[in-house]
């Protein structure tokens, strides 16, 4: 007798199959980087940091926007997760912030949180949802053949252009 029980291996299974559909109805990397942007430019202007027995204050005058900043990738960052509909406002408003905690906020937390924003940002407008393979057509465009009347098939042509098909059928084109 084992002391693991036969259902837990199931409902891990399914519950990691789920978690894996909807991390692919969505721009999770994107919405993962650019949460985690926020963290460094939230944290350092708070934090002492000791070095050496020298003790560092960061806190600035710009400490308030720091944390402003931090939170709004944050929420960007869910957002991205939860409304992947308006991925693209957020990975704008996402490269616009860690733009602006440059000067803002210790180097945008040390360029850390600025460089995670950028690829956050980059990654949440270039990413699109996925089609069903489904709802794709069984056979691509060029594999069927044209019927010339006859009888016989002709194969469709195979130059690019605004050459018309008579054109192309005889091996001649305006470009040459």
């Amino acid at each position: 007798m084992s002391a693991e029980s036969p259902g837990a291996s199931d409902r891990i299974s399914r519950w990691r199959g789920s978690f894996r559909a909807w991390r692919w109805q969505r721009p999770f990397w994107a919405g993962l980087l650019s949460l985690l942007a926020g963290v460094p430019i939230m944290y350092f202007p708070y934090n002492d940091l000791n070095a050496g027995g020298f003790t560092i204050n960061m806190s600035t005058t710009a400490g308030s926007a720091s944390l402003i900043i931090g939170v709004l990738l944050v929420v960007l960052g869910l957002t991205m997760w939860f409304q992947p509909m308006v991925r693209v406002f957020a990975g704008v408003a996402t490269i616009l912030l860690g733009l602006v905690s440059i000067p803002v906020s210790n180097f945008g937390g040390f360029l850390m949180g600025f460089l995670l924003a950028l690829f956050g940002g980059g990654m949440s407008i270039s990413w699109a949802p996925g089609e069903n393979p489904s709802a794709q057509p069984a056979a691509g465009p060029g594999n069927a053949s044209e019927d010339d009347g006859n009888g016989d098939s002709v194969p469709e042509p195979a130059g690019a252009g605004s050459a018309s098909d008579q054109e192309a059928r005889n091996g001649r084109h305006r470009a040459g």
